[in-house]
């Protein structure tokens, strides 16, 4: 418990600095965005399409119950390149490194995959699933609270590939500066992401203001600590239970699951989605097509090889596509003064795969 509450303490005191930093953002004015250029076009038609859809003489007003804007995480709220998902590095460590775990060997080899995959993006294309499979094994049994230590203690981390920079900070402080000035204009945020829906809950509490039942991702069964094989129909959650993870993938909210996940919790169709992905086009397709009222997509490309590990030749590509299919693009060179701050550095060396080596490999 105590060790909990200091890395919450932590990573509370690091949200505060951040949110000190923008709290001079005003409602529609251009002090409100000051991690990015002033004359990025990806910024003016976001601030065009707010003014008109809150101002109640407008042919476009949206009501504020129908303000609803939907964020990917991972490469849209924040990096995923140093030098890949977060949320692989949290099960590779998980398999490879935790002494509290004890994998099998149909695990271990998933492990290894994500720890001898990331420098070269070697990895097969169903990884995705791979991964979700074993991730809901490898933290089966872990009670909520006890997976939100496990998260914490690796947002505490240094950022690989980085200096000045925890795992827990690598939020993209323009994309920070475009919650916070939906949420000052009458929308209400939600996250719809790929990963683990509770690592996202860790993750946001105290950078961003979105509250747990806003976040949507990855999902697992959840059971009583006595509950067993019973059905949740015959078992009574006793006083003395608590609530754990099981081993059970419920759904990897990818593509078309995301706008099946955003009609069933939200319930209402968006009118602005951010991504950064082929995983985000159907949510972004969701949100543009068929829409009562004036809707929007957004697309980043990272194409920053100085502050990030973009690939400019690969996000020149993503934009012509992204713009063929009627989303904005976001250039993170182009449009953006900073990704993460001033003090944040590039490197260009990981540890990765020094930080992952199993010690029976080494002897």
């Amino acid at each position: 418990m105590k060790k909990r509450i200091t890395a919450v303490l932590v990573l509370a005191f690091a949200a505060v600095l951040m949110l000190g930093a923008l709290a001079g953002c005003k409602k529609r004015d251009g002090d409100a965005f000051k991690y990015w250029n002033a004359d990025a076009p990806a910024l003016k038609t976001l601030v065009d399409y707010v003014e008109a859809v809150t101002d109640p003489k407008s042919a476009s007003f949206i009501p504020e119950e129908d303000r609803i804007a939907a964020f990917d995480m991972d490469g849209t709220l924040m990096g995923e390149l140093f030098p890949t998902y977060l949320e692989y590095y949290m099960l590779a460590w998980r398999i490879l490194k935790d002494p509290t775990c004890t994998p099998d060997e149909e695990m271990l080899e998933v492990g290894r995959a994500l720890r001898d995959g990331a420098l070269d993006k070697s990895y097969s294309e169903d990884m995705p699933m791979q991964h979700a499979i074993q991730a809901a094994r490898a933290y089966a049994g872990m009670t909520l609270g006890e997976f939100s230590d496990f998260v914490t203690e690796i947002l505490l981390r240094e950022a690989d590939g980085f200096t000045g920079m925890t795992y827990g900070e690598c939020f993209y402080l323009p994309m920070v500066e475009v919650v916070e000035y939906l949420q000052a204009n009458g929308f209400k945020c939600y996250v719809c992401s790929g990963s683990d829906r509770f690592i996202c809950r860790t993750f946001i509490e105290g950078m961003l203001d979105i509250p747990y039942e806003n976040i949507i991702g990855m999902d697992v069964r959840l059971a009583a600590t006595g509950q067993g094989d019973e059905a949740g129909l015959d078992y009574v959650y006793r006083l003395t239970d608590d609530v754990v993870r099981t081993d059970e993938l419920l759904i990897k909210n990818l593509k078309t699951n995301k706008v099946l996940q955003i009609a069933q919790e939200i319930g209402r169709q968006p009118v602005l989605s951010f991504g950064n992905s082929s995983g985000d086009v159907a949510m972004h397709n969701y949100t543009i097509g068929n829409n009562v009222y004036k809707s929007a997509a957004f697309m980043l490309i990272a194409d920053n090889e100085t502050l990030d590990y973009g690939d400019a030749k690969k996000a020149a590509q993503l934009r012509e596509k992204w713009e063929s299919s009627g989303y904005h693009v976001i250039s993170m060179a182009d449009d953006w003064k900073t990704i993460y701050g001033e003090n944040v550095v590039k490197t260009g060396t990981f540890r990765w795969m020094e930080e992952l080596a199993e010690p029976e490999t080494e002897q």
